[in-house]
């Protein structure tokens, strides 16, 4: 009986990770064993990433948002805290669109905040 040699499976999942590592710089393009460890460290990085993005916008709109509060003459804790004694639902994405696009929502909000805060 002939001996069966795995040469198109190997070839197929070679060309798989060759596929993934285009664009990528010298013998991580080309060669396989190269190729098939930059493939797993970007895929394992990209994984790691798309955790990192949702914190990274909320700090993004935790900044935004104390910035406005600041030049309405409250902190970013206070306000969130005058918010919640408020019973005003809005998150943190939204509470930033508005102090960029809506300054004068903004300040309404703050002086609501501030009326529950004293």
């Amino acid at each position: 009986m002939a001996r069966i040699k795995g040469g198109v499976g190997h070839k197929k999942k070679a060309n798989k990770v060759l596929k993934l590592a285009k664009g990528y710089k010298g013998a991580r393009s080309k060669q396989y064993r190269v190729a098939k460890q930059s493939v797993m460290r970007a895929l394992t990085s990209s994984y790691a990433g798309r955790k990192q993005r949702k914190r990274q916008f909320r700090q993004l709109w935790i900044a935004r948002i104390n910035a406005a509060a600041r030049m309405n003459g409250l902190s970013y804790s206070k306000l969130m805290y005058g918010l919640k004694l408020a019973e005003v639902d809005i998150n943190r994405k939204m509470l930033s669109e508005m102090a960029i696009s809506d300054p004068e929502g903004f300040t309404k909000l703050v002086e609501v905040a501030k009326s529950k805060i004293a």
